[in-house]
C-alpha cells in the first residue's frame, strides 16, 4: 500500500500519516525530511540532488505513507501512490491546530522536528495564508489526474471516520 497525504500546515498530515503507520505496518516519511537534513544546531537544507534521491529511494520501496506539503518536486509519488490523501480543513482548524500544537512543543509534551520558537509559529501563519491562497489551488490542479484515487477530507469528523477512530490533535 502507497499513501500519500497532503495538506497544509496544521491539517493534521503527520498525525494522520504516524496513526496509519502505526494501524497499517507501513513506513512513514515526511517530505520535509527529504528537503532538510536535522542537526542540533539547526536544520541545513539538502542539495535537490539529496532531496530526490531520498524521495525515489522512498517512493520506490513496496509501501509507504508520505506526508507533506511539497507540491513542486513531487508528482511521482503521486502517480506510485494507490492513494492520496487531501486534508483540505479549513483555515481557522489549522490555526488552532498549529498553535496548540506549538504549546504542546514549548511545554515538552511534544517532540518538534525543528526548534519551536514564536519566529517559526509566526512562519506557520505566513504558510497557511500562502497555501490558501496560492498552493491549494495549484494543488488542485495537479491533483486532477489523479482524481480517482483522492480522498479530499474537508472536516475533523470526516478525518476521524476516515482513521476508523478518534483523531489526536
Amino acid at each position: 500500500m502507497k499513501i500519500y497525504v497532503l495538506g497544509s500546515v496544521g491539517s493534521g498530515k503527520t498525525t494522520l500519516a504516524r496513526q496509519l503507520s502505526a494501524k497499517l505496518g507501513i513506513p512513514h516519511y515526511e517530505t520535509d525530511n527529504f528537503v532538510w537534513s536535522r542537526h542540533p544546531e539547526g536544520d541545513i537544507r539538502n542539495s535537490i540532488e539529496v532531496r530526490d534521491s531520498l524521495f525515489l529511494q522512498a517512493i520506490h520501496s513496496s509501501s509507504w505513507i508520505i506526508e507533506g506539503v511539497h507540491i513542486d518536486w513531487n508528482e511521482e509519488g503521486f502517480k506510485q501512490a494507490d492513494i492520496i490523501v487531501f486534508l483540505d480543513l479549513p483555515l481557522h482548524i489549522r490555526r488552532r491546530q498549529f498553535i496548540l500544537r506549538y504549546f504542546r512543543q514549548i511545554t515538552g509534551r511534544e517532540q518538534a522536528n525543528y526548534r519551536p520558537s514564536f519566529a517559526m509559529l509566526k512562519k506557520m501563519f505566513v504558510w497557511n495564508r500562502y497555501f490558501e491562497e496560492t498552493m491549494r489551488p495549484m494543488l488542485l490542479g495537479m491533483l486532477t489526474p489523479y482524481k480517482e484515487k483522492v480522498i479530499r477530507i474537508t472536516n475533523k469528523a470526516d478525518l476521524q471516520s476516515y482513521i476508523g477512530g478518534k483523531v489526536n490533535d
